[in-house]
């Protein structure tokens, strides 16, 4: 065997062999080969620190199948991701098959295509130990936090939990937000709408009251509103200034991946662990009719907002044949980088340009298909020229009184033709003005006092949490979605609707960290914290003097709170059932399957009853009730609540409609294909 080269991930590594041919065998090390040991701390805080890396259990005989390689092979290539993590693997690789660590043979793809590959195998490097040192120093960081920590809130709040150094901080993220909104006092405010329209007859357009021309007015009570309506009445409206204009709305940057997770919640309504699936999935490589195995976007796990001139080339070239030439903009544009940006690899975009979502759409699933949409429209447009808007502002005189009336209409849809940002709130809409002249009076249709009250913050969506997270320095593009995941995993945060609330649970603990341990939940010290990392990363900071500073004042935190702290009891939450055995309130509770209702009379009573979710679907099988599941590896999944008697489950969901053959239930689809689809037996209609 001539040259081994060894990847994470079994897809990547076929996709990569396709490139490189028969003079290489590339192989799959799944991920971590070593880590710290699981059941014990792992390292040694007397000294320096030292980790001690053991061989991640099950993974023997892979460990042995990559030895007996490496030592047939004349060389061999580290192709491990190209990030901290990547490095920190292709190091173990290189201990565990003695590759010498002056050799240069660690190599990168920021792509997973043939250029990608071809230029990454042709500029090969040595390990990098900065990179290596900071994701040693992170993971040890982690690891000191949680298995001391963990301990400690079993025995003062209980068992089960666990604490975590960026997870603690996002938490307190929630637990700050529900807090500003219980503390939120709501006043009182009053509106004044006009419907107005140029002629007796014509278009109607809205106007809103402003004031005088000294200035705004407050309008706070009623009694303010209805003073001014009845000095409006009967007064004549009057367009005594008309402002018009052009407006250049430039087009939104390709995506980071803190910006991609926040769309593909927003537009498809994906968590960010689903979008970093499916982009990894498009990264590492999909088989394509007609094309073979290939990466479809560059590394997703990236803070910068970079282009290599050759996608932008490849992009401008289908712009301007599909939509012409002058939806370029005349100086190509480039995004400014924000200052903590680490700017290792490029922006999220499509490995080809040239490569539509709909040349690729029969050979990806769903999710895939969405997410590389997404990704090739928010960087097209990004290339394409900006939207300019004719813009008018009319100001209103009726009385004394001001309103005024804005809109516009779209003289050039430039970038707006492919792609619209979402937005996580939605504001007043714009619509065009009817044409209105200096000095025209106008015709007052309606005019209406409308009562508002001041809203409280918005809860948090898994959108703005992350894109708080990066605000605040809280964690790294790799982190976003494991943090936002193992907050909700461990019942500190759960969802309503779309929406992001701390359970009871998540607010004791928050409580308790910010008394004991400040510096683990406080934001300023997380980013600050970061900022360090990235420091050992580009070789300024040393990894050891970095943990020795944190751990010094931590174990001091550590035994005050241990001496100091009593047990602390986390709030039950009463439901609505009734128990049938002694009559009290239930309380929901939680255990290893999830939440489940028990008599708080325990252990006079041991009453208790799970939760069961109900859908809109009936069985296909017996008629029951469709009921919402968890699998072991906590996917949903639907079931029949008759279950053992009846062993229906599925993982489509259960919709309103009915199936027009049979009249039962229909499902939507889960995978590639979407659509409805019936599952009554015998009767397989789809639609």
């Amino acid at each position: 065997m001539a040259k081994l080269v060894i990847m994470e991930s079994p897809a990547k590594a076929k996709t990569v062999k396709k490139y490189l041919g028969g003079d290489f065998e590339v192989v799959a090390s799944m991920g971590h080969i070593r880590d710290l040991p699981k059941t014990l701390l792992g390292v040694d805080v007397d000294h320096g620190f030292k980790p001690r890396y053991v061989d991640i259990p099950g993974k023997t005989a892979l460990i042995r199948q990559l030895k007996e390689m490496a030592d047939a092979s004349d060389s061999i290539y580290l192709a491990t991701d190209p990030d901290r993590e990547g490095e920190a693997i292709a190091w173990h690789l290189a201990q565990m098959l003695e590759v010498p660590p002056e050799k240069a043979n660690r190599v990168t793809f920021n792509e997973i295509t043939k250029t990608g590959v071809t230029a990454g195998m042709a500029n090969p490097r040595t390990l990098d130990m900065n990179l290596v040192d900071a994701q040693q120093a992170r993971r040890i960081l982690d690891r000191i936090v949680g298995y001391k920590l963990s301990p400690f809130l079993w025995k003062k709040v209980r068992k089960g939990l666990s604490a975590g150094r960026v997870q603690s901080a996002t938490v307190s993220l929630v637990v700050d937000r529900e807090q500003e909104i219980r503390d939120f006092v709501s006043e009182e405010y009053w509106t004044l709408d006009a419907n107005l329209s140029v002629t007796e007859k014509g278009r109607v357009f809205p106007a809103k009251f402003f004031g005088t021309a000294e200035g705004k007015v407050k309008v706070s009570t009623e009694e303010d509103a209805r003073a001014i309506l009845d000095e409006l009445d009967g007064a004549t409206y009057v367009a005594e200034s008309v402002k018009t204009g052009t407006r250049r709305v430039a087009p939104a940057p390709p995506f980071t991946t803190s910006t991609m997770q926040q769309e593909a919640n927003r537009k498809l309504n994906f968590s960010s662990r689903r979008t970093m699936k499916a982009a990894q999935e498009l990264y590492e490589g999909v088989e394509i009719a007609g094309i073979g195995a290939t990466g479809l976007i560059t590394y997703m796990r990236t803070d910068s907002l970079r282009i290599s001139d050759e996608a932008r080339s490849a992009g401008n070239d289908y712009i301007r044949e599909a939509f012409g030439a002058e939806y370029l903009p005349a100086k190509a544009r480039v995004f400014k980088q924000k200052s903590s940006a680490q700017d290792a690899h490029e922006a999220i975009r499509p490995s080809s340009p040239a490569l539509t979502p709909a040349q690729v759409k029969d050979s990806l699933t769903g999710d895939q298909y969405r997410l590389y949409k997404l990704i090739w429209e928010r960087f097209m447009a990004s290339l394409m020229a900006d939207q300019i808007q004719n813009t008018c502002q009319v100001d209103i005189a009726a009385g004394r009184y001001i309103f005024k009336a804005s809109g516009y209409t779209v003289k050039f849809d430039g970038h707006t033709v492919l792609y619209v940002e979402g937005k996580d709130e939605q504001g007043d809409e714009n619509k065009p003005l009817p044409v209105i002249k200096q000095g025209d009076t106008l015709f007052c249709r309606e005019i209406t006092g409308n009562q508002h009250y001041t809203q409280p913050p918005a809860r948090y969506t898994e959108a703005t949490l992350i894109k708080a997270m990066e605000e605040n320095g809280i964690g790294r593009p790799s982190t976003y979605a494991p943090t936002v995941s193992t907050v909700l995993n461990r019942e500190y945060v759960e969802r309503e609707g779309k929406s992001l609330k701390p359970t009871s649970l998540g607010e004791v603990i928050t409580q308790l960290m910010k008394e004991q341990f400040p510096e683990v939940v406080d934001l300023e010290f997380t980013a600050h914290m970061e900022q360090q990392l990235d420091g050992v990363e580009s070789g300024k900071r040393n990894w050891v003097r970095v943990l020795d500073k944190f751990y010094a004042d931590f174990v001091v935190a550590l035994k005050k709170a241990e001496e100091n702290l009593d047990k602390v009891k986390v709030p039950e939450v009463e439901s609505d059932e009734v128990c049938e055995l002694c009559g009290r309130r239930m309380v929901v509770k939680t255990g290893r399957y999830g939440k489940f209702l028990a008599c708080p009379g325990y252990p006079t009573c041991k009453n208790t009853r799970r939760i069961v979710e109900s859908t809109d679907g009936v069985c296909p099988k017996c008629g029951g009730v469709i009921i919402a599941k968890k699998s072991k590896g906590g996917r949903k999944f639907f079931g029949c609540v008759n279950y053992p008697k009846c062993d229906f489950a599925t993982w489509n969901e259960p919709t309103k409609e009915l199936c027009p053959r049979c009249g039962k239930t229909l499902f939507r689809k889960k995978g590639k294909s979407t659509g409805l689809i019936c599952l009554t037996p015998g009767c397989g209609e789809e639609k």
